[in-house]
């Protein structure tokens, strides 16, 4: 159980906090580069800080403070030129550095002040990898952004999907180290859902936490499995410091500030080889809805929405104080004792772990896979057709499993890619209470 000062050491993740500047030190995902496609400016919150994201006529980003500082306009309403981003409201321009170019009246009314070369505004780091974009608001110099074996995948459909989620990040990454949680939350809630009757499904028996450079792993043995199953000797990963990666998706917990959340789902599903050779022009995005408009209950229907409730039912801040931990929370537990130690690490100047600084080893960084072989070999139309897949091995999911929303256009583009016949349109979502066939629990 966690002290109370503990518990805020988890949860304050702005600017000068124990656990807000052990984040600083890792690129974080905050949009999808086909967001600024369709809009060259974007407002952004990150670990409590009001910023704009843009990328001006030459193709340059920036991330700088949302509000002007000559009269606190918000630049997210601003418009981008050639170079940098001006602002609305009097046309002051500001670069990616944050460096004011021009200040239009000032120049005019006093040609040689040179106003402008003392006004700067915060600026961050921004890359752009894997169709998303990324963040760094730490101290120089800046790590690389990983290079994850999956974002060198050929033949892959990828898609990119962001929920809001109003609690706080840490609540939500814990859940990346619980592998109980699959059993109940995923099959057996989904079960009671649907309304199924018969068996349960496998309960655990073995579980193991290893950790390694970039996070850890969890293992598991289920009723039935054998020991030689990779999702024992393999196992899925806790990804270190804020994500889950389950071999062919990811999943950031990325603080918006200590009450908010922004869930970033990134999902690679190979084509069939008859579809070889495939290249994505444009890596599609969406934002799922968490809650029934109908009901205000929030949706259950997929895997992810099934974690987000029990994320969100722990509340905005979750009392860790107020805890009773078992054996299925070592994990956990490991987790939070090394968090600690890395945000002590960087609070005596030193280097957290995890940090990828050589380019050579960040051409793909390899991490635990389950299955790895078979991803990479990929399969058959009529491998596909007939497939009969193992509990929690997803193939190729007919309906997008893991969160609600997905747009009809992005469902189309998806069995296009994959060579499949033309279907009709998707259901409706399901009402909250309702469980959507078709979840295998990969998520997890």
């Amino acid at each position: 159980m966690l002290t109370e000062e503990q518990n805020r050491a988890f949860t304050q993740v702005g600017s000068g906090t124990l656990m807000g500047e052990l984040l600083r030190r890792y690129w974080m995902p905050i949009a999808a580069v086909a967001e600024l496609d369709d809009a060259p400016t974007k407002p952004v919150r990150l670990l409590g800080e009001d910023l704009v994201l843009y990328r001006d006529q030459r193709g340059t980003y920036g991330l700088i403070d949302r509000h002007c500082p000559h009269r606190r306009a918000d630049l997210s309403y601003g418009f981008v030129e050639e170079c940098g981003l001006r602002c609305n409201y009097h046309g002051w321009l500001f670069d990616e550095q944050g460096r004011c170019l021009e200040q239009p009246f000032e120049e005019v009314a006093h040609p040689t002040a040179r106003f402008k070369d003392r006004i700067r505004v915060r600026a961050y780091r921004v890359e752009a990898k894997a169709g998303l974009l990324w963040a760094y608001l730490g101290p120089e110099p800046a790590p690389l952004v990983p290079t994850w074996e999956p974002f060198t995948w050929p033949n892959g459909f990828v898609q990119i999907v962001f929920a809001e989620i109003p609690c706080n990040w840490f609540q939500c990454q814990e859940n990346s180290i619980d592998p109980v949680h699959f059993e109940w939350l995923h099959s057996n809630w989904s079960r009671v859902l649907a309304g199924r009757r018969g068996p349960r499904p496998p309960t655990h028996l073995r579980i193991a936490f290893d950790e390694f450079e970039y996070g850890f792993r969890y293992r598991r043995i289920l009723e039935g499995q054998r020991e030689d199953d990779e999702l024992w000797t393999v196992g899925r990963v806790c990804l270190w410091p804020n994500a889950l990666f389950t071999g062919t998706h990811f999943e950031w917990r990325v603080p918006i500030d200590d009450t908010r959340t922004l869930s970033v789902g990134w999902f690679i599903h190979r084509v069939p080889r008859e579809r070889e050779p495939y290249h994505q022009e444009r890596i599609p995005y969406w934002y799922g809805p968490i809650q029934d408009p109908r009901t205000g209950r929030w949706i259950t229907s997929h895997i992810m929405n099934q974690d987000f409730v029990a994320w969100m039912g722990q509340g905005t801040i979750a009392d860790r104080t107020q805890e009773h931990l078992g054996e299925s929370d070592r994990g956990i537990i490991l987790m939070r004792r090394r968090l600690l130690e890395e945000a002590q690490r960087v609070a005596a100047g030193g280097e957290p772990k995890g940090l990828v600084r050589d380019p050579e080893q960040n051409r793909c960084i390899r991490l635990p896979i389950v299955d790895r072989e078979r991803w990479l070999a990929g399969y058959s139309l009529a491998e596909l057709a007939t497939a009969q897949e193992p509990p929690g091995r997803g193939l190729y999911p007919k309906e997008f499993p893991f969160q609600a929303g997905q747009p009809e256009e992005v469902r189309r583009a998806y069995w296009e890619a994959m060579g499949l016949p033309e279907r009709a349109a998707a259901p409706a979502p399901q009402p909250a209470a309702v469980l959507t066939p078709g979840g295998n629990g990969a998520a997890s």
